[in-house]
C-alpha cells in the first residue's frame, strides 16, 4: 500500500508539475501598454470568456424557452427580436465582468474607448432610432405580423418584425423594408389595428336624367351578389353630390381583406359598367362647348371693302 510519504509526493508532483504547468500555460499572452496602465491578455482570459460566453448562451436560451412558451407566434417572433437585443448586451456586461475579474482595470479601456463611442453614436444614431422604434412596437403591440399598413403611399402586409426594421410585401409583390422608427416618427394607416374588417369604397358618375332609384339599385345588387363581399354589414349606395357633369355616387361595402382591394374593385366596375349599358344607364363624361364670335373682324373687314368701292 502507498504510504503517507508517497501520497505527499504524489500531491507535490500534482500541484507543482501539472497545475504549475497549467498556470504558466494560462499565464501566457501579450501586454499593452506600461505601468498603470499596462493591460494583460492571457490564454486564461480568452478561456474564461469562452466558457462564460458558452454558459451565457445555454442560460439565455432556457430563458428565451421558458418566457416564450405560452405566447402566439406572433408575439413570439417579435419577442424573439426584442430578445436579441438583450442577449448582446448581456455578452458585452460578460465581457466587462470577466476582463474585471481577470484584474484589468475596464476604466482604462472605457476611457480610451470614449471617443469612439461618442463617433459611433453620431454615425449610428438613425440605427438606435430604428431599435427603439422596435422596442416600442415590440412592447405596446402596435403592430402584428399581417397586419395592412399603408407607408409613404405604399400599401403592404406585414410579415416580419425584427428589432431594427419591419417587412412588408406590396399588392405587386415586392418587398419593402420599414426603418422601425418610421411608426413613432411619422403617420401610418394600419388598415387591420382593430380588425381584419375594412370599408371600401368605388366612386361612379351616371348622366343627368338618369333614373337614381334605378341605379341605386344596381349597385347594391352587384355588391350583395360578389362573393368577396360582406353581408353584415350590408353594402350601401350614397348620392353624394351634382357633379359639373355628372350626378356623383359611392358604393360603400365591406371585405375582410383589404389587401386584395384593387382586384375586387376592378372586378366590380366591369360588372357595373355591363349592368349599365343593359339598364341604359349612361356614364357621362366631361364635354366643353367652345363659342367663337367673330363679328369684330367681319366688320372691320366690310369697312374697308366699302371704302375701296368709293
Amino acid at each position: 500500500m502507498m504510504g503517507q510519504e508517497d501520497m505527499s509526493k504524489v500531491e507535490e508532483f500534482v500541484e507543482k508539475d501539472i497545475w504549475g504547468a497549467i498556470k504558466e500555460f494560462l499565464g501566457l499572452g501579450l501586454s499593452f501598454g506600461e505601468g498603470d496602465n499596462k493591460i494583460n491578455i492571457t490564454i486564461g482570459l480568452l478561456v474564461a470568456l469562452v466558457i462564460a460566453f458558452f454558459v451565457t448562451a445555454f442560460l439565455l436560451k432556457w430563458l428565451r424557452h421558458l418566457l416564450t412558451r405560452k405566447m402566439d407566434s406572433d408575439d413570439k417572433l417579435k419577442f424573439i427580436s426584442f430578445f436579441k437585443f438583450i442577449r448582446y448586451s448581456v455578452y458585452v456586461a460578460v465581457i466587462v465582468i470577466t476582463m474585471s475579474s481577470a484584474g484589468i482595470d475596464i476604466t482604462l479601456l472605457l476611457t480610451a474607448s470614449a471617443v469612439l463611442f461618442v463617433g459611433l453614436g453620431l454615425a449610428l444614431q438613425d440605427i438606435f432610432k430604428d431599435i427603439l422604434g422596435g422596442i416600442f412596437i415590440i412592447t405596446d403591440k402596435s403592430l402584428h405580423v399581417g397586419d395592412i399598413v399603408e407607408v409613404d403611399g405604399r400599401v403592404g402586409k406585414v410579415f416580419e418584425i425584427k428589432l431594427r426594421t419591419t417587412r412588408a410585401i406590396t399588392r405587386d409583390d415586392k418587398v419593402v423594408v420599414i426603418p422601425n422608427h418610421h411608426f413613432i416618427t411619422n403617420i401610418i394607416y394600419n388598415y387591420t389595428q382593430n380588425h381584419k374588417m375594412t370599408r371600401e369604397k368605388i366612386l361612379i358618375g351616371v348622366a343627368y336624367g338618369s333614373d337614381v332609384a334605378l341605379v341605386t339599385k344596381i349597385l347594391e345588387s352587384i355588391a350583395k351578389n360578389h362573393k368577396t363581399v360582406l353581408k353584415n354589414p350590408k353594402p350601401f349606395v350614397q348620392f353624394d353630390d351634382f357633379g359639373d357633369s355628372a350626378l356623383l355616387f359611392s358604393l360603400n361595402f365591406y371585405i375582410n381583406d383589404s389587401f386584395s382591394d384593387p382586384r375586387l374593385k376592378s372586378e366590380m366596375r366591369y360588372e357595373i359598367d355591363a349592368k349599365f349599358r343593359e339598364n341604359r344607364v349612361s356614364i357621362p363624361f366631361p364635354q366643353r362647348d367652345v363659342h367663337i364670335f367673330q363679328s369684330g373682324p367681319f366688320e372691320h373687314r366690310n369697312a374697308i371693302n366699302k371704302a375701296d368701292t368709293k
